[in-house]
């Protein structure tokens, strides 16, 4: 397939009227939404960027590093974080977002108001460009698939969780994002049985990238997403 031929098919699958169809996997950059400076150095030819979100205080920010709730702390792999961490508020990130490429938010924690506070800061942006959204905590993804120009994908990390998505109901998920270690070709297959988009992570090699492409995944997240794209 010619660069056009597949620019062409992510607008489709990708837009807020889109399908879930894509015929070739896409290149998520994992964390690359996280700052100003990693979407400024983002390498051509990325489909998606993606950004973690946490609901703090009531303010949308966006960072991995978790936080020592109530206090203002980050910590991330049991260290401390600096003052000086970033944790820039969503809506400074959406207007930077380069066009043509999509957005996906990985929605952090269990707060109740985080499916709502999202859905509003981001209207106006999922309308024109259309948004994708993530996470564990799958009552919150639930509660997205009702926000209109939204799609959803069901973040699965443990054998627990995949043994629990796989006893959903059909018709009660769009997508999957899943932790390449738990992926077989019998796995891939059951999953692509329910949803059309099944996207793995991480993924940084591009001999794995293939293998799970042949597999049937749709969707690389991935820390090296350069080498994915040579």
């Amino acid at each position: 397939m010619c660069a056009a031929d597949r620019l062409g098919a992510r607008d489709r699958a990708l837009g807020p009227g889109g399908d879930l169809s894509a015929p070739a996997p896409l290149v998520i950059a994992h964390r690359a939404g996280n700052s100003a400076q990693a979407l400024a150095a983002l390498v051509p030819g990325v489909d998606v960027v993606e950004a973690d979100v946490h609901l703090f205080h009531g303010r949308l920010e966006v960072r991995h590093a978790k936080s020592l709730w109530p206090l203002p702390v980050l910590w991330e792999r049991w260290y401390l974080l600096g003052r000086g961490a970033s944790r820039p508020p969503l809506s400074e990130l959406l207007p930077l977002i380069p066009p043509g490429v999509r957005l996906m938010l990985d929605l952090k924690g269990p707060d109740p108001r985080l499916p709502g506070a999202v859905a509003a800061a981001t209207a106006g942006f999922a309308a024109e460009r259309g948004l994708i959204v993530s996470g564990r905590v799958w009552r919150t993804i639930d509660r997205m698939r009702a926000v209109d120009h939204v799609r959803t994908l069901h973040s699965v990390g443990s054998p627990r969780e995949l043994r629990a998505l796989l006893r959903r109901r059909r018709g009660s998920i769009e997508g999957v994002s899943i932790h390449q270690g738990l992926l077989t070709p019998g796995v891939v297959a059951a999953l692509r049985e329910r949803v059309d988009w099944v996207w793995s992570w991480p993924v940084d090699d591009p001999g794995t990238a293939a293998l799970l492409g042949a597999w049937g995944v749709t969707g690389m997240i991935s820390d090296a997403p350069e080498r994915l794209i040579a």
